[in-house]
């Protein structure tokens, strides 16, 4: 089973993202969902994970930046 993690900072860019891709992935897809800006104790686990910006999916280590909301560092 594939898992992924999606992280982003709750602004509209990430959140309409985050329905994007719950709707398109397969059901078979366990996506964890990361919302930074509720748990800033997990900017430096996506930073080491290769997180720029936000919103961003990891998927069996390699990271999908799907568009720019907020750079990782902007998180901080």
């Amino acid at each position: 089973m594939t898992q992924a993690r999606f992280y982003h900072a709750g602004c509209p860019v990430c959140v309409s993202a985050e329905q994007t891709l719950l709707n398109l992935l397969a059901p078979e897809v366990k996506v964890e969902i990361v919302h930074l800006g509720e748990q800033a104790t997990r900017v430096t686990e996506a930073e080491q994970a290769g997180v720029k910006s936000v919103p961003a999916l990891v998927v069996d280590g390699q990271v999908l930046h799907l568009n720019f909301g907020a750079s990782i560092d902007d998180l901080k």
